[in-house]
């Protein structure tokens, strides 16, 4: 395990030392690798870094209300309204691969944006030791390391926290005083609801996929999984009053693991499960059953795509 005080100082003399007296931006996307790398930069350098929170509409319900509000803190934190630019580069877009490809240049050429205005030279990003791990091993690219297109019009990417796993972050998030709400937060990935959906993202998919992965983080809580979300899978038949219905497939995966290199699913209670079903069917006309993924990590990666 990491030792947090010995880190933090080390981490803040790196981030000095590479970016000097130049402005950087932080790519800030609220969960808690990006928010230590933001907290560890803010410290390192201050005024020099602006902080950037990209809203591609991949996001889960409230993010950006969430963000807006535990980032006050730091002066100039920019919010960037994407929506339409993310969704219109996925059109069409089914492969795995070629959607994280193409949500990585995405938020680079959105950073290269915001670096112009702010004047700043460097990118500093939240990677951890498992995303270099997953894409230099080709398990899956991850949008902010093999996701990267070849040109990038940065001086230098700064990742303070590149060599740790998350519960080590999480140790470090604590000893810079971070909220639990972002220290204790469930991972959530980079492409954000685009790898909870099967296929090509649509608006209506992520809509489906965004009110699942809500209802399941409610309903899992007292379970207090590593990670837990819904995510859409494909359609099928189904009876909703007196009519047949064509409609999405969510399926449910909930797991525990202590770094995301390997996990195991949980047990969840006939009676959650049940529930789950009940509000997601519910309270969307659009879905027709819900599925419970039982799959380890491996031979199953955690999230979808």
């Amino acid at each position: 395990m990491v030792d947090a005080e010995s880190f933090i100082e080390e981490a803040k003399a790196e981030i000095r030392e590479q970016v000097g007296d130049e402005e950087a931006i932080i790519a800030l996307s609220g969960g808690v690798d990006s928010s230590v790398a933001a907290a560890l930069t803010h410290e390192a350098i201050g005024e020099h870094l602006t902080a950037v929170y990209v809203d591609t509409g991949l996001m889960r319900k409230g993010e950006t209300d969430q963000i807006e509000e535990t980032f006050a803190f730091m002066d100039g934190l920019r919010v960037v309204h994407a929506e339409e630019r993310f969704l219109g580069a996925l059109e069409g877009v089914t492969d795995p691969e070629e959607k994280r490809h193409v949500i990585g240049e995405q938020f680079i050429r959105e950073f290269e944006r915001e670096a112009t205005e702010a004047g700043a030279d460097y990118l500093v990003q939240g990677t951890i030791y498992p995303d270099r791990i997953e894409s230099e091993g080709n398990i899956k690219s991850h949008h902010n390391v093999g996701g990267l297109p070849d040109v990038v019009d940065f001086e230098g990417i700064v990742e303070p926290v590149r060599d740790l796993y998350k519960d080590e972050v999480r140790e470090v998030a604590r000893e810079l005083g971070l909220e639990d709400i972002i220290s204790e937060r469930m991972p959530f990935p980079g492409p954000g609801l685009a790898v909870r959906v099967i296929g090509e993202v649509t608006e209506e998919k992520v809509e489906v996929a965004r009110h699942a992965c809500h209802v399941v983080e409610e309903e899992l809580e007292e379970y207090e999984p590593w990670q837990a979300f819904g995510a859409v899978i494909g359609k099928a038949t189904g009876v909703k009053g007196d009519n047949r219905v064509h409609g999405w497939v969510v399926s449910v995966r909930s797991v525990e693991s202590r770094d995301g290199m390997t996990a195991r699913a949980q047990e969840i209670d006939w009676e959650t499960l049940q529930r789950i079903q009940s509000r997601i069917t519910g309270e969307n006309d659009n879905v027709a059953r819900v599925v419970y993924d039982v799959t380890h990590k491996p031979p199953a990666t955690i999230e979808y795509e």
